[in-house]
């Protein structure tokens, strides 16, 4: 196999794990945010199955991380109970798992390669899963700022949220 088929599965398995979630998901604002990032997983994946067809294919970039911020600042409160605390966090550390090894996989092919082109497509992929961290690092705040109890407020900086 070679490393654009590699690409283009592990784009596919970020899609079918983000709707999983987003079906896991479909009681709370989460829902919406895993259903952006299926969404890019499934572009990235069409881009790359063009570049090994030998199709043009824009690289255009994505809404995703305006898109998530908004539903953060309307999203309630988080449910934290015990259970759904757990899957929120196992959600959060797995998805950001799966963006890190794609961001370390175009960067590995990224230094590789001398085709210009290929350079730039590495490039632009880099800079979407980055943006799906922060996508994901915004979440993992939201998470753990909806544990923080704070007695009195006056005492103390602290950060908003």
């Amino acid at each position: 196999m070679n490393s654009l088929q590699f690409a283009i599965e592990m784009e596919q398995e970020g899609e079918n794990f983000y709707l999983e979630q987003a079906e896991i998901n479909k009681a709370n604002d989460l829902k919406v945010v895993c259903e952006l990032l299926a969404a890019d997983e499934k572009e990235h994946a069409k881009i790359l199955t063009n570049k090994m067809n030998n199709v043009a294919y824009p690289l255009t970039d994505t809404a995703t991380l305006a898109e998530a911020k908004n539903v953060f600042t309307e999203m309630k409160a988080l449910q934290t109970g015990k259970e759904e605390l757990t899957s929120q966090t196992n959600f959060y550390r797995r998805a950001s798992e799966i963006e890190q090894q794609s961001v370390d996989f175009y960067s590995k092919y990224l230094k590789e390669t001398i085709d210009t082109n290929e350079k730039k497509l590495f490039d632009f992929l880099i800079q979407q899963e980055k943006k799906h961290l922060a996508v994901l690092e915004e979440f993992y705040l939201l998470l753990k700022n909806s544990k923080d109890w704070v007695e009195n407020a006056e005492f103390g900086v602290r950060e908003d949220y």
